[in-house]
């Protein structure tokens, strides 16, 4: 389609139509609210998923149609044109990630005319971010990222705000979306169509699929938002409103000389569904979301039938018909002046009807997800590097992984809902924004530890380890030359000081560590075990094409201290000494019980079983019994009772016992001065590594599953189970998107009376940060390093799914089973993840603070850098260790730094985060302050302006709807917020769970 056509449409502003002799009449569409009536707002929508059948080059230019016809660049040149041609015509648009290759590509004839459409009202952007994100699986900071992205652009292409939230599709809702990518976006209203069949159902009675939502505890009233639940799915009421080409749909026949004449029945069937409608509908306002996937390709196919129903209906009389958006639908909604339910909590799990819970997806691809959440902290670091080195005009930038992550957050990325080659084209997106990221992260850190801070071409070359985790990093393994020494800079992305272990792959077995000072530090030497050993050959081939035969004898483990915003050098050296024990000895301890760990934690395990038995806290007294073991559920392939299987999206076991992966086990103990180890070999496809470090309150469970074994014709989905003898009396707490804990009951729901069918997948919840359950003295809690699912089925455990591989595709479209591979020329092996979680023993009421810092710890890990040079060359010319900030201030332990980022136009994006809910500390559930001046110490701040959470417009401009809430008793109690910035002391204040942003110019 030309877009020459565009401005011939600028004057054609009507349609037209038979009259009863066959001639022209205008149609009038130029509807507005009518008091007194049913108003049937009509939403043209096309909802275009950035990925899932097809890659997202597939649907925007219209390739690979023998999997779906789906061209979004077709959508869009066919929408504008449509709207160009009656100015009362209205549409809504999301995925920003389209939509800005399309703007792109137009002239500045066209962009002009769609600034107009836009201007007017015509074209609205709705959400507003790079992609529809999920809600389960998605990280906050990653959701504030992608959408940032998008707001951004749409402000800077036509200083617009987007209004209303649009998450039509997800396949549930956070209560982190409505008061934090909901309410503190300066959105008015949340708009979606998937809840739990037996809620919707329950809401349709009393009328209560509208509510206000109030998903902070902290923020109550002060962060609500107007959501609109959509009484089906987020098409037309029925089938025959669809009016796409190439559907078989009945159109409006309006020409009395004509066969088929039906204008009286086509109203008479608008009237009735529009009626149905109203009653499951609070005040006379309704909403028709007129679209669907990838519709509107020809967009006058649907146009000119609403302009026609529209028409015909308001001329009937009965009801209003007029063209709408959510914002108009809110404000409508509004103005009734009425009074509202109140929603607290989440709409987590989701089941579309009995035995289909959709709890799968919370696990499936879990490499994916680890790659994504690795990404992702890699990003915010990377990002902080590019602004602390200055910017450049050309050469590498974080943009194409920022780009890439905002794809993945998607609804059918993040999720592993995708086609397994939409998958591999996220992934190779991923990989490629990675790489550039990672060479300006070398590129900041060469200028910011060279002591003069000269940033031209440098001589050294930094190397990163990406594939670490399976020892394959290069510098650590080969050979250090001769006069040289393995230069190690480790970067601390975090506001505060960290003391960490680093662990590196070697071959060397005379090496000793050095700090920034010359002190020889304490070290420790572990032969690398065998699980690593199968991995990685055949992984490294798969992943990077790189044959390697030699496999590192051992790993050095070592610790460091980095400070906040800042570095650390260390040196390992082959001084020419022999190590004379440099591995610790590994015991066989007599007693039926061995007790192994370093520091005040403690584990003891059965020499018999080979199982863990009880973790111990000296330092708290803490004292509980635990068993940890892996279990399978057979996945079901369809039973008497109903036929749905589990796969991508859905769990449904196959019974509601899960299998032992295996009985007694042997265990291998490493002790050491750094680290304890407890090697467990649980099956031939299950291995785990358990790490207690001296100085941490916690034990770390390095896990290697797969492949799964697919023999008796069931697939697998594979927990490990924490069984404890609390007395947890059902109730648990699981993150929401990493930020606010919600408590969960097991086999209830707060809303409805919930009937009771999948005892164990309608009790798993999204994890993000992590899990942990508690009786009248204790608390356990789980950390984990990805996006997954987590129940408590029994009162004292706590299980977490960590793989899933499935025989069959479970018919919600994506039209494959979740069985993934990893091919190395002609050879495919089921897919290996590899992993860790945290589990931590506390008493009762101070398990917080070890959750909120340690998840701080887990997301934004220490970036290394490698690099090989004699000592004395790097000590002259560099700066061993440093802080960007004044070297005697962090900050507080309540804040996190969530974003430091150098903007196009120079300005600095900065958000704080405190860490913290009201009431979950008594010492650091309260205001925080920041000094600015103290953080950016080197730098002179020339003006500070707080905006909204996507820096799109002022927080002093923001302003927010007031609505009557049913229960409500006068004013509600205030959040405490922080005030605002002074701009002589520059000191930021933030309330409990406040998130403030800020554009910073120096």
């Amino acid at each position: 389609m030309t877009t020459s056509l565009f401005i011939y449409g600028l004057i054609v502003v009507c349609a037209f139509v038979g009259d009863a002799n066959g001639g022209y009449i205008k149609y009038n569409t130029r509807a507005g609210i009518v008091e007194g009536k049913l108003n049937v707002h009509l939403v043209p929508h096309s909802h275009d998923d950035v990925g899932w059948l097809k890659t997202v080059d597939q649907y925007y230019i219209g390739s690979n149609n023998s999997i779906q016809d789906a061209c979004i660049e077709n959508v869009l040149d066919s929408v504008v044109e449509s709207l160009l041609r009656n100015p009362d015509r209205k549409f809504v648009f999301a995925e920003q990630a389209f939509f800005q290759r399309w703007w792109g590509e137009q002239s500045g004839q066209v962009q002009e005319a769609v600034q107009k459409l836009v201007n007017s009202g015509q074209f609205e952007f709705v959400n507003g971010g790079w992609c529809m994100h999920d809600e389960a699986t998605t990280h906050y900071i990653d959701m504030i990222d992608q959408t940032t992205l998008g707001h951004q652009m749409i402000k800077q292409q036509f200083n617009k705000t987007p209004r209303s939230g649009w998450q039509i599709d997800p396949f549930g809702h956070s209560a982190v979306q409505a008061y934090l990518l909901g309410s503190e976006l300066g959105f008015d209203s949340v708009h979606f169509a998937r809840i739990d069949y037996q809620d919707r159902e329950k809401r349709k009675g009393d009328k209560s699929l509208e509510v206000i939502w109030r998903g902070s505890r902290t923020f109550g009233s002060s962060a609500q938002i107007f959501t609109n639940a959509f009484p089906a799915h987020y098409g037309p009421p029925n089938k025959g409103f669809y009016f796409e080409v190439n559907d078989d749909f009945l159109p409006v026949q309006d020409n009395p000389l004509l066969d088929e004449f039906n204008v009286g029945e086509r109203v008479n069937d608008f009237i009735d569904a529009a009626m149905t409608q109203a009653n499951i509908t609070r005040t006379n306002h309704i909403m028709w979301t007129m679209g669907d996937d990838f519709l509107y390709q020809y967009a006058e196919s649907w146009f000119k039938q609403m302009d026609k129903l529209i028409h015909h209906v308001n001329k009937d009389g009965r009801v209003n018909a007029l063209y709408s958006t959510p914002s108009l639908y809110t404000d409508a909604k509004n103005a009734a002046n009425e009074t509202w339910p109140l929603k607290t909590d989440d709409y987590f799990p989701y089941a579309d009807r009995a035995y289909a819970y959709w709890t799968g997806f919370f696990t499936s691809r879990p490499a994916f997800k680890r790659y994504i959440r690795m990404l992702s902290g890699y990003y915010l670091a990377a990002r902080q590097l590019e602004f602390l080195a200055g910017r450049r005009s050309s050469g590498p930038n974080t943009f194409r992984l920022g780009d890439a992550l905002g794809i993945a957050q998607h609804h059918d990325a993040v999720t592993g809902t995708a086609k397994q080659h939409t998958t591999n084209d996220y992934a190779k997106r991923l990989a490629h924004g990675a790489s550039e990221a990672e060479a300006v992260a070398n590129l900041a850190l060469l200028c910011l530890t060279n002591s003069d801070q000269h940033c031209a071409t440098p001589e050294v070359r930094f190397s990163q380890c990406s594939l670490l985790n399976i020892s394959y990093c290069p510098p650590t393994e080969e050979e250090i030359p001769e006069g040289k020494s393995l230069v190690v800079v480790a970067y601390n992305p975090l506001g505060w000081s960290r003391t960490d272990i680093v662990r590196v792959p070697i071959n060397n077995p005379n090496l000793f560590v050095k700090d920034s000072e010359g002190n020889t530090i304490e070290s420790q030497y572990v032969e690398m075990d065998n699980a690593t050993s199968n991995l990685r050959s055949f992984h490294i081939k798969a992943y990077l094409g790189v044959s390697v035969k030699q496999v590192p004898k051992y790993w050095l483990f070592f610790r460091v201290s980095v400070p906040p915003l800042g570095w650390n050098t260390y040196f390992i050296s082959n001084t020419g000494e022999s190590r004379t024990e440099y591995l610790p000895k590994v015991g066989t301890p007599e007693n039926e019980t061995v007790e192994v760990g370093p520091g005040n934690l403690k584990m003891s395990f059965s020499l018999t079983s080979g199982q863990l038995k009880r973790m111990v806290n000296s330092k708290t007294g803490v004292d509980i019994p635990i068993q940890q073991s892996y279990l399978w559920y057979a996945s079901s392939s369809g039973d008497d009772m109903d036929s749905q299987v589990s796969g991508a999206y859905i769990f449904r076991p196959n019974g509601s016992s899960p299998m032992p992966v295996s009985g007694s086990l042997p265990l291998k103990i490493v002790r050491g001065p750094v680290v304890d180890e407890v090697h467990q070999q649980f099956n031939s496809w299950i291995y785990q590594v358990t790490r207690l470090y001296k100085d941490k309150e916690h034990a770390e469970v390095e896990f290697t599953i797969g492949p799964i074994p697919m023999e008796g014709g069931a697939g697998k989905e594979v927990i490990t189970r924490m069984t404890t003898n609390m007395a947890t009396e059902k109730m648990f707490y699981t993150d929401s998107n990493g930020r606010d804990f919600l408590r969960r009951v097991r086999d209830y729901r707060a809303d409805w009376s919930l009937s009771v069918n999948q005892p164990i997948a309608g009790n798993y919840y999204p994890l993000n940060l992590g899990i942990y359950t508690a009786d009248k003295k204790s608390e356990f809690s789980v950390l984990v390093d990805r996006a997954t699912g987590g129940a408590s089925i029994q009162d004292g455990e706590l299980e977490i799914m960590l793989h899933r591989r499935t025989l069959y595709d479970d018919s919600r479209g994506v039209g494959e089973p979740l069985d993934e591979t990893v091919c190395v020329e002609h050879t495919c092996d089921g897919l290996t993840i590899r992993g860790t979680y945290y589990m931590n023993i506390n008493q009762l009421g101070t398990g917080q603070r070890w959750r909120r810092t340690t998840g701080q710890e887990v997301y934004s890990p220490l970036l290394l850098a490698f690099t090989h040079e004699k000592n004395e060359n790097w000590n002259v010319s560099r700066v061993l260790n440093a802080t960007t900030m004044d070297p005697n201030y962090s900050l507080p332990p309540n804040v996190a730094v969530v974003t430091l980022q150098e903007l196009d136009d120079g300005k600095v994006l900065l958000r704080l985060a405190h860490l913290y809910e009201t009431g979950e500390d008594s010492e650091y559930s309260t205001m925080a302050k920041v000094e600015l001046k103290k953080m950016f110490s080197k730098r002179t701040i020339k003006d500070v302006t707080e905006t909204s959470l996507s820096a799109n417009q002022l927080k002093s401009e923001m302003k927010k709807m007031k609505w009557t809430v049913e229960g409500d008793s006068g004013p509600q109690p205030a959040a405490m917020r922080g005030g605002p910035v002074d701009e002589s002391t520059l000191i930021v204040e933030l309330g409990p769970m406040e998130i403030r942003t800020f554009l910073v110019r120096f």
